[in-house]
């Protein structure tokens, strides 16, 4: 027990004597780092102070500098402020010179104002004196003497004026004609129609008078059924080896002569023959109707056109116009416009449709009432034609305003092709009339002295009386004669209106 206690107590003392000094190793060592850390402090204090201290020196040296150069800069422009107040002071010198210059100056304005001030009303005074005395002298009023010099201005004017219209006329007139000329020209060449004037000859040539009996029958039976069954007029007078087929409608004009050429050959002639034969005629006519309608729209180059159209193209190859068949008239007028439209740059296929319509209102003109042109136009709405068509067919003879290229195209084409030599004929008498009718409507107007129609009806010259109707009014008159000529005849073609006015002076020596 006693070595036990002895351990023991040499182990709490051992224990005792080590705790011991590990305090004091340790307390040691924390004096030892803790003056290390207090120099390395004092060392950094020491070089921050050292920092700080050029810090300090180069930010007053900087401040030192942009003093410097900011005072220069103020300097500068204290020598600038300077010199600009000199340039300154110097102008409002030059200001003030020429103001005392543009003031004296204003002076002498002033003293020469004053002058012609005076002088003006010496001058009024005395063109005032003048004008009284040349009042006095001549025996006019100012105001008088003012209306007869503008008188003989404005007539003087007018004169002028005339002039410089008749010029500009004939120069744009020898442009389009020239222009004009060369269009038609190669449409009508290219197109060169053999077509010349037609009659409706409704006249059926007999071997001999004999059949003339048999054509009438016993108490005129086979006569009345013939007109009965054809819708015609037989007229058998005392035309050698002839009988006539009389009536409006062509188409029943040609079924009726049709058939009777075909009694004359048959030498049948009883009124169930003739029945039959009128009814063969009308199916043929019908046919042929068709075949021509179908051929007009295949050399006029219209295809799509309502099979009524064509029916009604067909019906004017019996139809005539001053002897001009129009079947063929209105074939020749599509191509003429096609031709024209194409070299003018316009729609060739409204032109050459309207061309080949422009007169299908003639084939019902007789059954229906009103113009042809409007007839036409109407069955063009009818059946589906385009507007434009229809407003150049309405428009052909100015009975509707011409809205369009076109419309003047189709225009020309039916003039050129009813006013080509041997396209038309009239009668004596149409063509007096027409003559008579011509002059006439010229002398209706007041102003004119004498009037002639020349050139078979195709250019009216007009004199007038120079005292009522001077240059301006010629022109006027000019356009007025047209355009009553437009709306009150009817001719192929076109017709000059020419007024001619002849100022003589004459004087005698003695």
């Amino acid at each position: 027990m006693g070595e036990e206690l002895k351990i023991i107590i040499a182990a709490i003392l051992g224990v005792i004597v080590g705790g011991g000094l590990g305090f004091l190793l340790r307390h040691y060592a924390v004096q030892l780092k803790t003056k290390q850390l207090r120099q390395q402090a004092e060392q950094k204090v020491q070089e921050a102070e050292k920092n700080a201290s050029q810090i300090v020196l180069a930010a007053k040296d900087e401040a030192l500098k942009a003093r410097n150069e900011a005072e220069a800069e103020l300097e500068r422009r204290r020598d600038a402020l300077r010199r600009e107040e000199e340039r300154l002071q110097q102008r409002r010198e030059k200001i003030d010179q020429r103001q005392e210059r543009l003031e004296q100056r204003e002076q002498g304005l002033n003293k020469r104002q004053g002058t012609l001030d005076r002088q003006r009303n010496e001058v009024e005074q005395l063109r005032q004196e003048q004008i009284a005395t040349l009042e006095r002298v001549a025996g006019l009023s100012r105001e008088e003497a003012k209306e007869e010099l503008l008188a003989a201005m404005k007539e003087e004017s007018r004169q002028d004026m005339a002039r410089v219209i008749r010029q500009v006329e004939a120069e744009a007139n020898e442009e389009a004609d020239e222009r004009a000329r060369k269009i038609i020209t190669y449409a009508i060449q290219r197109m060169a129609s053999e077509q010349v004037a037609e009659l409706t000859v409704a006249t059926v040539l007999l071997p001999s008078d004999d059949m003339k009996g048999r054509i009438i029958g016993r108490s005129g039976r086979n006569i009345r059924a013939f007109e009965q069954a054809a819708g015609v007029d037989v007229v058998v007078d005392d035309t050698p080896e002839a009988i006539t087929v009389s009536c409006f409608d062509p188409v029943r004009r040609a079924i009726a002569a049709r058939a009777m050429e075909r009694l004359v050959v048959d030498g049948r002639i009883h009124p169930a023959r003739i029945e039959k034969l009128v009814a063969d005629s009308r199916k043929e006519i019908e046919r042929i109707i068709k075949e021509e309608g179908e051929r007009a729209a295949y050399e006029a180059s219209v295809p799509g056109l309502h099979p009524e159209i064509i029916k009604l193209l067909g019906r004017l190859m019996f139809r005539t116009s001053y002897g001009q068949n129009q079947h063929a008239h209105a074939i020749e007028t599509a191509k003429l416009a096609g031709l024209m439209a194409e070299e003018l740059g316009a729609d060739a296929d409204v032109s050459r449709t309207a061309g080949l319509l422009h007169d299908i209102g003639k084939a019902v003109d007789f059954e229906v009432e009103g113009t042809h042109a409007n007839i036409g136009a109407d069955i063009c709405k009818r059946y589906g034609v385009s507007e434009a068509v229809i407003r150049c067919v309405a428009s052909h003879h100015h009975e509707a305003e011409q809205d369009s290229i076109e419309a003047v195209i189709v225009e020309a084409a039916d003039a050129i092709s009813g006013a080509r030599p041997g396209a038309r004929r009239e009668s004596l008498d149409l063509y007096l009339k027409r003559i008579h009718a011509l002059e006439e409507i010229a002398n209706s107007f007041s102003g004119v002295s004498e009037s002639y129609a020349i050139q078979a009806g195709r250019e009216v010259r007009i004199i007038v009386k120079p005292d009522e109707i001077d240059d301006m009014a010629t022109i006027q008159l000019s356009r007025d004669i047209a355009s009553k000529l437009e709306e009150s005849m009817e001719y192929p073609g076109q017709i000059k209106v020419t007024v001619i006015r002849e100022v003589r002076a004459e004087e005698y020596a003695k």
